[in-house]
């Protein structure tokens, strides 16, 4: 998370009813969009929620795209 905080994309994977999805999350808005642009993402699924830094306590803009399906990346061996 606090590589999103750092203006990073981070890839939170997730099980939601039964089925496996992540959000990709970032402060950085742009890079959201370029990534979503580039990975054939509807533009207008991305979602705006704050979020706590966990350094600091503080809530700051942040931004995430649902992914699931076909969108969501391959878990590389990951466990989740």
């Amino acid at each position: 998370m606090v590589h999103a905080m750092n203006g990073g994309l981070w890839l939170h994977r997730h099980v939601w009813q039964g089925r496996r999805m992540a959000h990709l999350v970032s402060t950085d808005r742009e890079l959201l969009l370029e990534y979503g642009r580039s990975a054939g993402l509807p533009l207008e699924r991305l979602q705006y929620k704050p979020l706590k830094d966990p350094r600091t306590g503080e809530r700051r803009e942040a931004w995430h795209w649902d992914l699931g399906g076909p969108a969501l990346p391959s878990p590389s061996g990951e466990r989740y």
